[in-house]
């Protein structure tokens, strides 16, 4: 197991008293759950400690867990509608998606959380009996957290209520603010985080501290904030400019490198300790930790790996295992992520690096029956045969039926049956059917701030500097001695290929919903290349539905906090 920074899951509930709990993998019989702890527990050296950490636990709640990938990954131009599933509204654009929908209050409701937590801690910090330096460290901290959830509330909702200090007990008097107040809160506190954070990269991090916030992290975030905000009702001239000079500092001043092998990068294990990761959200794959929702997984783990699989466990010569994991099928790729963003494959590895394409028989036998594979009517396997191949195009009747194996085209591509991703695939589950995941998710990495960059830079007419960074990435992603071939040219940059670049590099990895919002082409993307949302998707559907639990608890109801236009 992996060393973890230990998140642990204090919450500042009420005046009175703290619930205490939570453990690291390594120590995990060690920790105990206290309760009615005082007040002032928080001010000493353990409790200013204790919350600080509990205070990234909210992250566990959006990244990585169906809550998060449901409202950043469903209804894009590059994935839609699996068989089976819930919260499909996200992917329908229908009534099904409205201010009742439990994921929205909770993603909600915990953020807020995190963020009374960090609003405690940084309230609290002066009368805490720990050493200046700390204070100010932990501070910073609390702020980079605060800015990141205030961030994801504000691009899902717009603005929302802009608490800057602790909460102690149930308040009906909430208002919301406009994003240009949302912007300028996440704007300050980022910069504050960036004066007084380490330099450390994160893979240079003692093992007690990784996946603390670190100045890079922050310079990454609030080159990310500057973007969408250049975008939004806040936008101000100079935000272009600043993004990219933010997203310049992360690739040049600590030390952080792209590895040489796009799939490296999901490498399970110590490989997710790497120099092309700037900041990553931690799971442990102790499971007496994911049991006890309380503590480092939240109850869940990583379950990314669920969400992208095709049904290939009951298919001729296969049955379930650890290794192929558990196929939920909630998300299917589109026909324009496949065949469009995914097109070339002779000189770009990240189609078959992203996109698993070979099952091989763990439950071999003789004359099964074909289920999608209509060249041939029967096929045996032994075990370790391949079974199913996707090649990723059409092959005639006369090459599947030469194949003793069955092969799936893309026209036989169903919403059980389609190319599965396994950037999250996760054999390190202790049984087949177990489902929660122990893989760190990787919040920010190196590849994305070049693509902030070269769209920053593009955005401000420098087409030679973008050029350069955006085929830095490409370069990358090149099978070996197509490196020059994958470059591509000025009179080939331009939005487009920006935005099917992001899709190449970043597919499944809870970005796509929030870069459409920005783009300000969500409707038309959707209609263009989503079949499942094409009919309902409208511009009401840029923000998500309020919780109607928010409304119903602000006095004075909807007047005071009303719902977005739409819902």
């Amino acid at each position: 197991m992996k060393s973890k920074f230990s998140h642990k899951s204090i919450r500042i509930l009420a005046l009175a008293t703290l619930m205490l709990s939570g453990q690291a993998c390594k120590d995990v019989l060690k920790e105990t759950v206290v309760s009615a702890i005082g007040n002032d527990y928080i001010n000493t050296p353990k409790g200013f400690e204790d919350a600080s950490r509990a205070a990234y636990s909210s992250m566990r709640n959006f990244y990585g867990s169906e809550r998060g990938l449901t409202m950043t990954e469903y209804g894009t131009d590059i994935y839609q509608a699996g068989a089976d599933g819930s919260y499909k509204g996200f992917h329908f654009y229908d009534t099904q998606m409205n201010s009742f929908v439990d994921i929205i209050q909770q993603v909600w409701e915990e953020l807020y959380k995190g963020i009374n937590t960090c609003n405690a801690v940084i309230e609290r910090a002066p009368a805490a009996t720990v050493s200046d330096a700390t204070k100010k460290l932990r501070v910073a901290e609390m702020k980079f957290l605060r800015a990141h959830y205030y961030f994801i509330l504000t691009q899902q909702f717009g603005g929302v209520d802009l608490r800057l200090t602790e909460t102690l007990g149930p308040t009906k008097v909430t208002k919301r603010a406009t994003e240009a107040e949302m912007y300028k809160q996440i704007t300050a506190d980022l910069e504050a985080a960036i004066a007084d954070l380490p330099t450390t990269k994160a893979s240079a991090q003692a093992a007690s501290d990784y996946g603390r916030a670190t100045k890079s992290a922050a310079e990454h975030l609030l080159a990310r904030v500057y973007l969408t905000k250049a975008t939004s009702s806040a936008k101000a001239t100079d935000d272009y400019a600043k993004a990219a000079t933010l997203a310049q500092s992360v690739i040049s001043n600590y030390g952080y490198k792209l590895l040489p092998d796009f799939a490296s990068v999901f490498a399970q294990g110590s490989g997710e300790i790497n120099d092309e990761v700037i900041f990553s959200v931690q799971y442990t794959s102790d499971p007496l930790t994911n049991i006890n929702t309380a503590n480092t997984n939240n109850g869940d783990g990583n379950k990314l790996h669920l969400y992208f699989g095709m049904q290939y466990d009951v298919q001729p010569g296969m049955k379930r295992d650890i290794a192929n994991d558990r196929p939920f099928k909630r998300l299917k790729p589109t026909t324009y992520l496949l065949e469009t963003v995914f097109k070339d494959r002779v000189n770009d590895s990240r189609y078959k690096k992203t996109f698993k394409d070979t099952w091989l028989s763990n439950n071999p036998g003789t004359n099964l029956n074909t289920s999608f594979d209509n060249s041939k009517a029967k096929v045996t396997y032994k075990a370790g045969d391949t079974a199913i191949f996707i090649p990723g195009v059409e092959w005639t009747l006369a090459q599947r039926a030469a194949k003793p194996y069955q092969v799936l085209v893309p026209s036989a591509y169903s919403q059980a049956l389609f190319p599965t991703l396994q950037k999250f695939l996760d054999p390190n589950r202790p049984d087949l059917t177990y489902e929660q995941g122990s893989r760190d998710y990787l919040a920010f990495r190196l590849a994305e701030t070049y693509l902030i960059l070269a769209e920053a830079q593009f955005k401000q007419g420098k087409t030679t500097e973008a050029l350069a960074a955006i085929n830095t990435v490409r370069r990358r992603a090149a099978w070996p001695g197509k490196e020059t071939a994958m470059e591509i040219t000025a009179a080939q940059l331009d939005m487009e290929m920006i935005m099917q670049e992001r899709a190449r590099e970043l597919a499944g990895e809870q970005t796509r919903w929030f870069d459409l919002k920005r783009w300000g082409n969500l409707v038309e993307r959707v209609k263009l290349y989503n079949p499942d949302g094409a009919a309902n998707v409208k511009e009401t559907h840029n923000y998500r539905p309020i919780p109607q639990t928010q409304i119903d608890r602000t006095e004075g109801g909807s007047a005071n906090f009303p719902q977005n236009p739409g819902f």
